[in-house]
């Protein structure tokens, strides 16, 4: 078993960020700041949340944290739309169930939209990156391989897909409404998950040697726990992501890579 260990990639990724902010301080005075509007309140979002944070200090990037009501989200995300000192904006997902999560998302302005998740994104979503970054780093030639992804949803498959089939790889989009999925899903070499859906992939769905990737987060008990059986993970033949440290660790850098590249056209704007 050959282990894609995303923490491992992270922690070059933040030397190399750290370097950027510290270019930005020093030699531009930006202070490059993100903003998370948290709107609901749940142990697993202040997980997410709390490794923001940390991430942030680690590379002196400052991390506010927001929690308007429900009723006062969309006030809170265009006073920081118009806060010029607040770089980028994310809306920690899952939010109440009151709001419409498109009007939420939409309402951040697309230049401080550092999860690329609203209707005229200007950055790549953070997981889709992340993803694509992993299997580079491993040196996975995806241009010679038939790619599934399991999931089509707004974070992470829709946007993967879209990324991956303009770099003109072959993929094949698997969701709920997918008939004989395990089956089919063995005709791929490489297989990414993210359905949510724990014990969804199994090992008879997996063909051997193939790349699998386990970008779901599910919640059973407080635990956070993917898509990808037992199973799976008991073959010695795959490459494959692990339980914890996969995707998760790089998605956090690719956010903040993109609130760093958004500090940085300040500068540009400033110079016009």
């Amino acid at each position: 078993m050959r282990l894609l260990d995303g923490s491992e990639l992270a922690e070059y990724i933040k030397e190399r960020q750290a370097r950027q902010v510290r270019n930005l301080r020093q030699e531009h005075h930006i202070a490059p700041k993100l903003a998370i509007v948290q709107l609901r309140d749940d142990e697993v979002i202040n997980t997410y949340v709390r490794m923001k944070q940390r991430y942030g200090h680690d590379i002196l990037v400052d991390v506010d944290i927001y929690t308007p009501a429900p009723s006062e989200a969309l006030q809170q995300i265009t006073q920081l739309n118009e806060d010029s000192a607040v770089h980028g904006i994310i809306v920690q997902l899952p939010i109440a169930d009151e709001l419409d999560i498109d009007e939420v998302l939409q309402t951040v302005s697309p230049a401080k939209d550092v999860d690329g998740l609203g209707a005229t994104p200007q950055f790549t979503p953070a997981t889709a990156m992340a993803i694509d970054w992993l299997a580079n780093g491993y040196n996975i030639d995806l241009k010679s391989k038939k790619i599934a992804i399991v999931g089509n949803g707004r974070l992470v498959g829709a946007p993967l897909a879209k990324l991956w089939k303009e770099y003109g790889y072959a993929i094949t989009i698997f969701d709920e409404h997918s008939k004989n999925m395990l089956a089919k899903l063995k005709r791929h070499n490489v297989i990414v998950s993210a359905a949510g859906v724990p014990g969804l992939i199994t090992s008879d769905a997996v063909q051997p040697s193939a790349v699998v990737i386990d970008a779901a987060t599910s919640s059973e008990h407080g635990k956070l726990i993917g898509d990808v059986a037992d199973d799976v993970r008991l073959r010695k033949d795959l490459t494959i992501t692990p339980d914890k440290g996969g995707v998760g660790p790089l998605t956090v850098a690719a956010l903040f890579d993109n609130v760093i590249r958004a500090a940085r056209a300040t500068i540009a704007s400033e110079l016009r």
